[in-house]
């Protein structure tokens, strides 16, 4: 039978190529292969791609996301970090193999960077032989059809995480490159191998059933903000966290208690403080950090929101929450200017008052959005002169109502200029709010709606921020007018007040000169 290769580089090829069920891995032969691999490689490629297509990958994926919805992110981030000086692959296997309940980790890594070198390529008698030692060390005797598939499977996922992880590690080595910025310049995988297991159409051109598509991922990249290297739906892989968050831990890149937060199981519910005593009498409830809410600094002040008119008055607030021993992050609209620099400048000045974090927006006062370009600008400033300084990068795609489809093109332009996570207010679709997480290599945040997803159901969707919004400023000004309307119309006041002395003690502690 002939056989034709296709070759795709084009971003919406590449993707449309990566999302067609009918294009697979490509099954080893009996006799290992074109690669020229020996037994044991051959075995367990062709094991694992047996299960790439169809019901078969429902199965594998079903199979392999049970075992990774075990183990936490940030667990393996900081078990890496403090585990022994070893390479690099031996480190991010054994943490996975140990995290997995594996016996005798450091065993298993050692067979597993061994088989690594040829699981992508090439013949290797030592590879062989590991395999042997891996199915030996993980398969009960007497081995049976299904156990041997299921070694097959953890061996495959230990092996591909070790070549990923590495990969990023190595091109992220020796700078402080945010990862998702590594993951469209030099990702881990470069290009991609698939066969037609049935006649299929890519951009326009038939694919015969055997014929070979190979798919360049670098050049596909280049050309467009969000990467294809874990795949596109509806294949993400789903250990896309696991990987970043291995890579991040091997790295060792400071994290500050602030950003530890967004590492947690349950997502950091923000709530949003207008004044000291409201920030306050939050962190008393025991929220774990506060945020700042744009609409009631300003409308405090008797000024507007989002019309860069309340630059002194954050500054300010930022200022009396900076004397409290609470964590806050500041809401600075776009930053109160257009200049990149000013705004890094304000941030600094932010800092300096306390604040841990900021929310940057590209929404503009008459409704339209500003520049990708010049927001990420923006971003790349503060960084740059705040290295600390958690930067929430907000785009409001869905908020202002205008260009929801840009959202993920923008979010990946803002993670790639170094923002520490990325808030899209509006967004309420579960479908889609799934999709982003899974897009983004930093934490997403969700504004809050009565309407909208629960706390639970938002957590279960891999939302790791949560914000109220100007929601408590609002409801506190109903409870204002309800308040004095019922006592003028002689009716009862409902709810329980705080009493004098209950305020009075959330004033800010005084600092001795």
């Amino acid at each position: 039978m002939t056989q034709t290769t296709h070759e795709f580089d084009r971003y919406a090829d590449v993707s449309a190529a990566l999302a067609d069920p009918a294009l697979v891995p490509e099954l080893p032969a009996a006799d290992g292969g074109a690669a020229g691999a020996g037994a044991g490689v051959a075995w367990l490629r062709a094991t694992v791609a047996r299960f790439s297509s169809g019901e078969p990958h429902r199965r594998r994926r079903a199979l392999v996301e049970a075992e990774l919805a075990r183990l936490e992110p940030a667990a393996l981030r900081r078990a890496v970090a403090e585990g022994p000086e070893e390479e690099v692959r031996v480190r991010v296997v054994r943490t996975l193999a140990e995290a997995l309940g594996m016996p005798e980790p450091g065993v298993v890594a050692e067979a597993v960077t061994v088989v690594a070198g040829a699981y992508f390529g090439g013949a290797d008698a030592a590879a062989d032989e590991a395999v042997a030692r891996l199915v030996a060390h993980l398969v009960p005797v007497p081995a049976d059809e299904a156990a041997l598939e299921a070694a097959a499977n953890r061996i495959g996922l230990l092996v591909q995480a070790c070549a990923a992880t590495a990969a990023l590690v190595e091109a992220a080595a020796g700078g402080d490159v945010p990862l998702a910025r590594v993951l469209r310049e030099a990702p881990p995988v470069a290009s991609v191998r698939r066969v037609a297991a049935r006649a299929t159409r890519v951009a326009g051109r038939e694919i015969a059933e055997g014929d070979v598509v190979l798919l360049d991922l670098a050049a596909a990249n280049r050309v467009h903000p969000v990467p294809l290297t874990f795949g596109a739906p509806p294949r993400v892989c789903p250990g896309r966290a696991h990987a970043l968050a291995l890579a991040e831990g091997l790295l060792r890149r400071p994290r500050s208690a602030f950003a530890r937060l967004h590492d947690q199981v349950a997502p950091l519910l923000l709530p949003n403080a207008w004044d000291y005593a409201s920030a306050a009498v939050l962190a008393a409830q025991g929220f774990e950090a506060i945020g700042t809410t744009s609409l009631g600094v300003a409308a405090a002040a008797g000024l507007p929101d989002g019309a860069a008119a309340t630059a002194e008055e954050t500054l300010a607030l930022a200022r009396r929450l900076g004397q409290g021993s609470f964590l806050f992050t500041v809401d600075m609209e776009g930053g109160f200017s257009d200049d990149p620099q000013e705004v890094a400048e304000l941030a600094g000045r932010l800092y300096a008052a306390g604040a841990a974090g900021v929310n940057l927006e590209d929404g503009r006062p008459d409704g339209t959005l500003a520049p990708v370009e010049l927001h990420a600008a923006k971003i790349a400033a503060v960084k740059a002169a705040v290295p600390a300084l958690f930067v929430n990068a907000r785009t409001d795609t869905y908020w202002l109502g205008c260009r929801g489809e840009e959202t993920g093109a923008r979010a990946a332009v803002y993670e790639q200029a170094g923002a520490d996570g990325v808030f899209v207010p509006g967004l309420s679709d579960p479908d889609r709010i799934a999709a982003l997480v899974a897009a983004l290599t930093v934490p997403l945040n969700i504004l809050y709606a009565p309407a909208g997803p629960t706390v639970t159901e938002l957590a279960a969707l891999g939302v790791r921020r949560i914000s109220l919004g100007s929601l408590l400023y609002r409801n506190a000004l109903a409870a204002v007018a309800a308040t004095a309307s019922a006592v003028r119309d002689g009716l009862p006041v409902e709810g329980a007040a705080l009493s004098y002395a209950e305020v009075q003690a959330l004033g800010a502690p005084r600092r001795s000169m």
